[in-house]
């Protein structure tokens, strides 16, 4: 038995964590926005707690060609890159619910965000330029930030934030342990009108959640 604050608030979680999972049926959870805003890492800890599969779209697309991102890239440019990610999400969308993190361009094709619409719930995971430079510099491998990582990264958030806004739920990426972020995440699915589990009135479908530190 727990007993306490800590202990209820554990309770609650998981209660509207199976309810989620309950509403969204065949939909997946697909997790948008840039590199560094932890995607990958919220998403490998919410899979579970949804009882579903995590699946990584940047990992799906190197096992298909059969290349690494930064070698699809250099070898046949963002273009063709950009086309297998396209096709590689669309697969994916159709294989039932997961939890799916995507890459930071993934979203800004219009065809990859009406797939996510028709087949997921969108979740932004929004976060501020420091904490995206300081964790994209610790790797090597994101081929858009090889050089002028913070130029870069001010033009690419200026471009994409407009419309990474349009997706379905907004969660605040700080510099927080990932299971909070995780637990925010699981809220805002639970009270979105787009889930049968929602006990808000008709509105707005957009959900954000948390605030930026």
């Amino acid at each position: 038995m727990r007993f306490g604050q800590a202990g209820k608030k554990e309770e609650l979680i998981a209660e509207m964590a199976r309810a989620v999972r309950t509403a969204l049926g065949s939909r997946s959870i697909v997790l948008v926005g840039m590199p560094g805003c932890g995607k990958s890492a919220v998403g490998r800890r919410l899979a579970p707690r949804l009882d579903l599969p995590f699946v990584d779209a940047d990992e799906q697309i190197e096992r298909a060609a059969g290349q690494t991102i930064t070698e699809i890239f250099a070898d046949h440019g963002e273009a063709y890159f950009r086309e297998g990610e396209r096709k590689v999400i669309a697969r994916l969308l159709s294989q039932g619910p997961q939890v799916l993190a995507t890459g930071g361009g993934a979203f800004m094709i219009a065809e990859t965000r009406e797939n996510i619409r028709r087949s997921g719930i969108s979740v932004w995971l929004k976060a501020e330029m420091p904490l995206l430079l300081r964790r994209v510099l610790k790797r090597d491998t994101r081929p858009l930030l090889q050089n002028d990582p913070e130029g870069v990264m001010q033009r690419l958030m200026a471009a994409r934030y407009p419309v990474y806004a349009t997706a379905d739920i907004t969660v605040e990426s700080r510099d927080v342990p990932h299971d909070t972020i995780v637990n925010e995440v699981i809220e805002a699915l639970a009270h979105s009108p787009l889930l049968a589990c929602s006990t808000d009135p008709p509105g707005d479908p957009a959900v954000t959640v948390g605030e930026t530190s």
